[in-house]
């Protein structure tokens, strides 16, 4: 029980407690607290605490707050004197540690303000230049229709596995032309002034030659310019190394282009695939619509003494059946909606609305034959497994061409002389047969294979040439087969991956149409 009395004295409020302050009580005495304080802020306050008889531990939180805000505690008896005390202690305590810790830290918060004002241009910079990736504090209320050919153009542009293929692709072609810059000559242009000062007696071991020669020459001036250039002549390793990185762009192209028909079939399913469950949901709806006639039917038919109450619950049973089918499709139907946000990279709490609508047409029988040997010329990872595979070959190529003598030819032409006015021209050639005799085992480790994964795709493209190699030994389980049966295993292996091969062909044939529409 607690008790809260108001009054005014020369223009100060008083609260007068009365009871316990306890936690159901200090919500009550908060709430007058507030709305005394909003409605006059700049008047004083004063709490009377002199009929309290209990304080916990809320009501000491309360009470520190009101004095935290500019009220004054009043109180009366040992205890209540002395929570009042400690409250007040505490205050005053936090407050001396707040201005030492001010006056303390004041050098430090001219540094760090310092430190900012310097940095503030370069970072403001790289935040401008950089994409946000928080979401937005409001979810987008706006629903967000899309057909298959948006849905396909979205996922081409926001698709990290697209852009990241791209940008991988992009980055090879500029290696490559990188590899192509160091077998064309390369040019420079300079322009050098120096001052210069000789030791003659240090040319001569220290000693005098002749008398009267002074010791040093200079300091001169020396003034030079003129254009310089080199570039190799015959260098197998560079050669090499070029057709390897031009070998390796062909790849992350055919890369690039795998993953991004990669991310239509998989935004086309998804596509698919969802309008398939919002065809169940509806579907489930009508279900659930006639599941709930047939009952009511039931209830009215009971009612008029008709049928009998198993009939009735037999068509509850259904309904709910129905209607815990049409949770699961409604389900379904979400999670497929949230997989083709997430395939477009868009916002998850954004909605999406599908603008196409499923059709259903005969499909033609695809060759499988033809379709494989169109898939094995056509298919671009099967042609980035034969770029890796040459870009492999090349740079061991090159490795092994480190051996071999390269033959380079550098050269200048200068305006040389002691100032601007009094140069006089001078030139300089140079060819150079560079041969390596001892290079600490470079060689031998660069020609180790340092890429597993191109001797698996080796691997790969030369398996079936080594399982049809001539003289290759059967296994030893093979010579206790029968003759006969030892015939008919192939043949019966052929038949069921040819009918595999068919059904997968039919099921990848019948999405075509609608992929290439």
């Amino acid at each position: 029980m607690l008790r809260i009395t108001t009054e005014k004295k020369r223009g100060k409020t008083i609260l007068s407690v009365e009871g316990r302050l306890a936690v159901p009580s200090v919500a009550t005495l908060e709430q007058c607290w507030r709305e005394l304080h909003s409605s006059s802020p700049n008047e004083k306050f004063r709490v009377k605490l002199c009929g309290v008889s209990f304080i916990d531990a809320a009501g000491k939180v309360l009470l520190k707050e009101i004095h935290r805000e500019g009220g004054q505690l009043m109180a009366e008896g040992c205890l209540n004197q002395a929570i009042v005390h400690e409250i007040e202690e505490d205050e005053s305590a936090s407050t001396e540690n707040t201005g030492k810790g001010r006056r303390k830290g004041s050098h430090i918060i001219f540094y760090i303000a310092l430190f900012s004002l310097l940095f503030s241009a370069g970072q403001a910079e790289a935040q401008g230049t950089t994409k946000k990736s928080e979401m937005a504090a409001n979810p987008p209320t706006e629903l967000l229709r899309l057909t298959l050919d948006q849905a396909v153009g979205l996922a081409l542009k926001q698709n990290p596995t697209a852009q990241i293929a791209i940008l991988q692709a992009a980055q090879s072609e500029q290696d490559r032309k990188i590899a192509l810059s160091e077998l064309l000559p390369q040019l420079q242009m300079g322009v050098t002034e120096q001052w210069e000062r000789l030791n003659i007696r240090a040319q001569f071991g220290g000693a005098s030659i002749f008398p009267g020669v002074p010791k040093h020459i200079g300091p001169y001036p020396v003034f030079s310019t003129g254009p310089s250039f080199n570039g190799p002549i015959f260098d197998l390793s560079l050669l090499r190394h070029y057709q390897a990185s031009r070998n390796t762009a062909n790849a992350s192209k055919a890369d690039s282009l795998s993953s991004r028909e990669q991310v239509i079939l998989l935004v086309v399913s998804q596509y698919i695939g969802t309008l398939r469950n919002m065809a169940d949901v509806q579907a489930s709806q009508s279900r659930v619509d006639l599941a709930q006639a047939l009952y009511d039917q039931a209830a009215d038919r009971q009612k008029e003494g008709v049928s009998t109450g198993i009939d009735t619950l037999r068509a509850n049973v259904e309904l709910q059946n129905e209607r815990q089918r049409l949770i699961q499709a409604q389900a379904s139907r979400e999670t497929s909606l949230f997989g083709l946000s997430r395939l477009l990279n868009l916002d998850p709490r954004q909605g999406i609305e599908l603008g196409d609508s499923l059709s259903f047409f005969e499909t033609p029988q695809p060759d499988v034959e033809t379709s494989i040997e169109q898939a094995l010329a056509a298919r671009y990872e099967w042609k980035s497994l034969q770029e890796q595979i040459r870009a492999a070959e090349n740079e061991k190529k090159s490795a092994s061409a480190s051996r071999l003598p390269s033959l380079n030819y550098s050269g200048n032409w200068a305006e040389l002389g002691t100032f601007p006015y009094g140069v006089i021209p001078t030139y300089s050639y140079a060819g150079t047969v560079s041969v390596p005799l001892f290079t600490g085992g470079r060689i031998r480790a660069l020609n180790r294979p340092r890429r597993p994964g191109n001797s698996e795709a080796s691997a790969a493209a030369d398996g079936s040439a080594k399982r049809d190699r001539p003289g290759r030994k059967d296994p030893r389980w093979l010579t206790w087969i029968p003759r006969a049966a030892k015939c008919a295993l192939p043949i019966w292996a052929c038949n069921f991956r040819k009918k595999k091969w068919i059904r997968r062909g039919t099921a990848s044939m019948r999405a075509w149409p609608t992929i290439l529409k």
